[in-house]
């Protein structure tokens, strides 16, 4: 009963998201205008407010850091050599296997699971996630890819987004030891407390314009992503004496979670595009039924 109660909200919001965009409730304007204040807004003040005040001593152990960091490095490595070899040239098929949609679901998962003091491990990764994957992947395309070397403003654009800033900014605060007036702290809450419904609804709506195209290389990414990454995880830390058993948890369901829809700005041509696209409709659909078993092996 747990678990579901930890699911179905988060599963609904995306249902009732992708049934919005399918019917075109709201206009085509009216979504991307919606997008556009959740994904600038209210989704980098929810990271902020998170960041600002959690406690950051033990998140930041280098131990935790490479236990999350070394299975999603080899996980996008092995990919990626597999892919090329498969499709004869390089691919961002390796991301689409490692890079989990941490924020859209693993956010409201985590809280409910495990409280909100455990989201201090999701926000300690979130700090380096896209700047080590998007990293390795462009660098990735510029030695094997089509030798015009690392594109560093396409790099840097994809960086220097608003949610990387406000995690940034919360770090900053956090570490600085900055007080923020309790009138702009409330006003900070009210915006966080919007970030996931609205954003958990802008993913369903996303989701309505995908088509599943089916084909060996998404099911095989699919599986790579739902099933091995997190069972990685799993087994990486049990090799670990003496880890914090939440903190394991919350690592295991981060890996469990779906493809971000991010990979798909590294997309290379539209054969990628179709691939990734698929991947991630589906790998979201399926974390349905595969979230509730990470969640009973973890003994939930």
């Amino acid at each position: 009963m747990v678990v579901l109660n930890a699911l179905i909200p988060v599963f609904g919001l995306i249902l009732l998201g992708w049934l919005f965009g399918a019917r075109g409730v709201i206009p085509a304007d009216g979504g991307r205008t919606l997008g556009v204040i959740t994904f600038k807004l209210f989704m980098p003040v929810l990271l902020f407010s998170g960041l600002a005040r959690a406690d950051l001593a033990e998140a930041m152990s280098p131990q935790l850091l490479l236990l999350y960091y070394l299975p999603a490095i080899s996980l996008f490595v092995g990919v990626n050599l597999l892919m090329h070899r498969r499709l004869g040239r390089p691919s961002s098929m390796g991301l689409a296997a490692s890079y989990s949609n941490n924020v859209l679901v693993g956010i409201p998962i985590i809280t409910v699971m495990l409280g909100i003091d455990s989201l201090v491990y999701l926000f300690a990764i979130l700090v380096f996630h896209s700047l080590v994957l998007f990293t390795l992947q462009s660098l990735y395309n510029a030695f094997w890819g089509d030798g015009e070397g690392v594109n560093w403003r396409n790099l840097l654009a994809s960086l220097a987004n608003p949610l990387i800033i406000g995690l940034a900014l919360g770090a900053l605060v956090n570490l600085s030891g900055l007080t923020i007036p309790d009138p702009l702290w409330r006003l900070i809450e009210l915006l966080a407390a919007a970030a996931l419904p609205v954003a958990l609804l802008m993913l369903g709506m996303s989701l309505s314009g995908y088509r599943l195209h089916l084909s060996g290389s998404m099911l095989l990414l699919t599986l790579a992503k739902l099933v091995a990454f997190p069972a990685m995880m799993l087994g990486a830390g049990s090799l670990l004496p003496g880890l914090n058993p939440t903190a394991h948890a919350v690592l295991v369901l981060m890996a469990a979670c779906p493809t971000g829809v991010n990979v798909l700005a590294f997309a290379m041509g539209a054969t990628d595009t179709r691939i990734i696209s698929s991947v991630i409709f589906l790998s979201t659909l399926l974390a349905a039924l595969t979230l509730p078993l990470w969640l009973v092996i973890l003994g939930f």
